[in-house]
């Protein structure tokens, strides 16, 4: 770590650094964003690794209640830091609202939901070696010796973790950390050292096995130590209505009482379920809605389904191009592979590089069912043909790979870094809706049926966020709207109403979703709607990845962030 760094650091924990003073000149603003950036890093490395930072290689963030203390000043002080920057340009302004944003989500999952102390899922990215191993940023030994000391952080790391969580924990966090965490311990052990099987480097080899080894063991403490906690466990996961409103303000700058966002949720259900019904009349007469979603996920791909969705990739790529939806820079792929073992339990994710490396390939991960299990469990494991068109819309093209390809080279160094949950879910949801609005699949109604299986889901997690959090909706209520109203089967029910408890931003996809559609119809009504869709797409992705109601101010040119559904 460099000494610039570790200086920048120290001024923030000891508060002994001049604050700055407002009516800076312009010029002085993208120092101090670049500095701000500079000193992210060094606090939050495993963020600056997946960037692209690999001076970072190895390190991974402090946990200790010094570490984290550390953190929420630095976020405090940058947000009364960026809040004195007055007169700056339109551009310079925007960048700087969007840090401000930035800052006050991440401090209200530090400190108004204490996540550190409460939930598992807060550490569980950061111990994903992914980056390490499956991108191609430097030749097998260098990737193996930063992995290698990656993993000797991970024991001290485990203690931090143990030592933080406070416990009675709720079930579904319990569940879900011991799952993670057991996770990672057979991973570290097994398939990270599979993946670098074939490097002859017998040292290098034998530190990393070493260190991997440790790691695992670490990890596999924590995942027991959470299951002698089951026990204890508690259903206490609600945020509560003032704290699920001050989530959404923080992390998404929307703010509009719950029970209007309630009512956009119940009525973007109906919607769907009305379209389900038009369809599935055409597509299975006589079969019950819940019926005729099972009969297109039935219909699986006529091939194996990494062959299928690497087929399906340059189609919806011409499509976007032929239909004039949004612009397609040139020069970068996505590669459709098999997911690994460790993470087959997301059906797809894109891994893209990060804006600060180049010349790296996407990858499109998918993964196949375990061929162990018995035959039928495989089949039902499978997307239907139609799901899987919809998921690679929504990952690769115009989703998320669209999306980090124009986030990558947004004229924000704020933008291109910080792209926000709710921006890049929205924009990807969003992204199979528009798809199908364009002309994808001509009408056939199954194909629709696949697009509104998707939409129908995450209108379940859309209410079952709010209705978890501050309703006193219980889990197998929740699990009872993802079966009889969105039509999944009882499994992904399940884990869908688990994932609520711990995850209560995945009213994100609808949510912001939603707001894309009622900016993208208000900017191209006086544009020449339909024709304005490229320009709007170009623009609207320009911005980096912000919290849409800002972009909403900046492309309307309105006083103050929005939020219009």
């Amino acid at each position: 770590m460099n000494r610039k760094l570790l200086a920048g650091i120290a001024c923030l924990v000891l508060s002994s650094c001049n604050a700055v003073t407002t009516a800076q000149p312009e010029t002085k603003w993208k120092d101090f964003a670049q500095h701000t950036v500079d000193q992210y890093f060094a606090l939050n490395p495993d963020f600056a690794i997946y960037q692209g930072a690999h001076h970072f290689d190895g390190q991974l963030p402090d946990w200790s209640e010094a570490g984290l203390k550390a953190q929420k000043d630095f976020l405090h002080k940058v947000v009364a830091d960026a809040q004195g920057y007055a007169g700056l340009s339109k551009t310079d302004a925007f960048e700087r609202d969007y840090l401000v944003q930035v800052a006050k989500g991440q401090l209200f999952f530090l400190e108004d939901a204490d996540q550190p102390h409460t939930n598992p899922a807060f550490y569980t990215g950061a111990l994903d070696p992914n980056v390490y191993i499956s991108r191609d940023y430097a030749d097998k030994p260098t990737r193996m010796k930063a992995l290698t000391a990656y993993f000797n952080q991970i024991p001290g790391r485990a203690q931090e973790i143990q030592a933080n969580l406070k416990t009675p924990l709720p079930a579904s966090f319990i569940k879900y950390g011991i799952v993670a965490f057991d996770g990672y311990a057979d991973y570290y052990a097994k398939d990270a050292l599979e993946a670098f099987a074939d490097v002859n480097a017998p040292e290098v080899q034998a530190h990393l096995k070493a260190s991997a080894l440790k790691a695992s063991k670490a990890m596999r403490g924590v995942a027991d130590w959470l299951r002698s906690r089951q026990g204890s466990a508690t259903q206490d996961f609600a945020l509560g209505p003032d704290r699920f409103s001050k989530m959404l303000q923080a992390t998404e700058a929307v703010n509009i009482p719950l029970d209007q966002l309630m009512t956009v949720a119940r009525n973007d259900l109906a919607r769907n379920q009305a379209a389900a019904k038009v369809e599935c009349a055409k597509f299975a007469p006589g079969l019950a809605l819940k019926a005729c979603f099972e009969k297109m996920l039935a219909d699986k791909p006529a091939e194996d389904v990494v062959v299928a969705a690497t087929k399906q990739v340059p189609d919806l790529t011409a499509f976007v191009q032929s239909h004039d939806l949004a612009t397609i820079p040139a020069g970068e792929h996505a590669l459709v592979r098999e997911a690994p073992p460790y993470n087959s339990q997301n059906t797809a994710y894109i891994d893209p590089p990060g804006p600060l490396e180049h010349g790296i390939p996407s990858i499109y991960y998918i993964a196949r069912p375990d061929p162990s299990w018995p035959a039928k469990k495989q089949h039902d494991y499978l997307p239907g043909k139609d799901s899987l068109l919809f998921i690679t819309t929504h990952e690769v093209m115009p989703g998320h790979f669209l999306q980090f390809l124009h986030s990558n080279r947004s004229p924000s160094l704020i933008g291109r870094l910080f792209v926000g949950y709710g921006f890049a879910e929205g924009w990807a949801h969003y992204s199979e809706q528009l798809m199908w609005d364009a002309g994808l699949g001509n009408g056939d109604p199954e194909v629709h049926i696949g697009q509104l299986a998707e939409a129908l889901e995450r209108d379940c997690r859309f209410i079952s966020a709010i209705a978890l959090h501050t309703q006193g909706m219980t889990q197998a209520q929740s699990k009872d709207l993802f079966v009889n109203e969105c039509y999944k089967d009882e499994g992904n029910a399940e884990q869908q109403a688990a994932r609520g408890t711990y995850d209560p931003q995945y009213l994100n996809y609808t949510l912001n979703k939603l707001l894309i559609l009622k900016l993208r119809d208000d900017w191209t009504a006086s544009r020449g709607g339909r024709q304005a869709w490229k320009a709007f797409h170009d623009a609207f992705l320009s911005y980096g990845g912000p919290p849409v109601p800002l972009v909403r101010q900046a492309m309307m040119g309105e006083d103050t962030p929005r939020t219009v559904f």
